[in-house]
């Protein structure tokens, strides 16, 4: 009788995937091969995946983005970068974290490789932090891009890497009871945790955002509130130590104005500044480009296992209708983080 050979079949998983680019529409919920671990990482069984702006960046092709900065990708790519999920299996050489372990993390950014709408992720070690056990998982997915922005912004920029939009090294400002701190697109994801840390360091907080917010925003320490639906901060506001711009773009340099001499202004996306304005002004314009951080957001994380630092969660959807969520996002006015569920 013939020999008859079984081939093992590898385990598949459900993930959403772009085959194309376009609008939400594009996101295809899809049945992949699972992953397996490498080198240094760790298996995670994620339960929920945090949305940020990088992920619709990616699904429209970096239309947004000069040329010359937009990161190497092939489709079809499994989009995603934010996770919060529990340990399913650990690479030989990974120390400090174990199976049933609970983890979050910022996966392999600035690449896009992050792949993190999906059930499982094969995740570096490096990039994961232990999630803080006073959170569910929505929320600790909603922390690490928007989380360590606002930390490598504001806190400690944590890397040596250039930005692909300046050659200077970004240097945070020491924030203290004597600084102010205007936060610009405060009620969104990075903007609400620099309105946390900003407080958590002592400084005097201006928050900037649509009227609905002005509650929100003074529950987690906004000294001052500006409505730009009814006034321009830049004409309501002076003497400012340091500006984060949590939207940025075209539109930032309207905030020097804003800044005493020798202010610093932080654009989180970077714009077109006058290097003869900005000299005359006497204010610094720098920035950086958040990069994936374990052992910062282990510090976030005892943060907000202390209550000192929350995660607002604007809406979840489930993994299956990721379209919704990033139809959700397109909307604007989104408070705190946008977070698909894993079932």
């Amino acid at each position: 009788m013939p020999t008859q050979l079984t081939q093992r079949t590898q385990p598949t998983m459900r993930a959403v995937r772009l085959l194309e680019h376009g609008g939400p529409e594009v996101l295809r919920y899809d049945e992949v091969p699972m992953p397996e671990p490498g080198p240094g990482e760790v298996l995670v069984r994620v339960h929920a995946a945090g949305i940020n702006p990088p992920d619709w960046y990616l699904r429209d092709g970096m239309s947004n983005l000069p040329p010359e900065t937009r990161p190497r990708f092939e489709l079809p790519v499994i989009p995603g970068t934010d996770l919060s999920g529990v340990v399913e299996a650990v690479a030989a050489d990974v120390d400090g974290f174990s199976v049933g372990a609970e983890v979050f993390g910022l996966l392999r950014f600035p690449s896009f490789e992050g792949h993190a709408y999906a059930e499982y992720v094969a995740a570096p070690a490096s990039d994961l932090a232990l999630k803080p056990a006073g959170i569910d998982h929505v929320h600790a997915a909603g922390a690490p891009m928007a989380g360590l922005t606002a930390w490598q912004f504001l806190i400690e920029l944590g890397h040596d890497h250039p930005s692909p939009f300046q050659a200077a090294r970004h240097r945070p400002v020491p924030l203290g009871a004597d600084t102010t701190v205007l936060v610009n697109g405060a009620a969104g994801g990075v903007g609400h945790f620099a309105v946390q840390l900003a407080k958590w360091q002592g400084a005097h907080v201006i928050a900037v955002a649509s009227g609905t917010h002005e509650s929100f925003l003074r529950e987690l320490g906004a000294d001052e509130f500006i409505d730009y639906t009814k006034g321009r901060p830049e004409e309501l506001v002076h003497d400012v130590d340091v500006v984060l711009d949590a939207v940025g773009g075209p539109d930032s340099r309207r905030f020097l104005r804003t800044l005493k001499r020798g202010g610093s202004h932080f654009p989180v996306f970077f714009g077109a500044f006058d290097e003869e304005e900005t000299a005359k002004l006497g204010v610094t314009v720098t920035g950086t480009q958040v990069r994936s951080n374990g052992a910062q957001l282990a510090e976030l994380g005892r943060l907000l296992d202390a209550g000192t630092v929350r995660v607002a969660i604007d809406s979840t959807f489930a993994l299956a209708n990721a379209r919704a969520a990033h139809e959700r996002a397109a909307r604007g006015h989104i408070q705190g983080k946008i977070v698909l569920t894993v079932p």
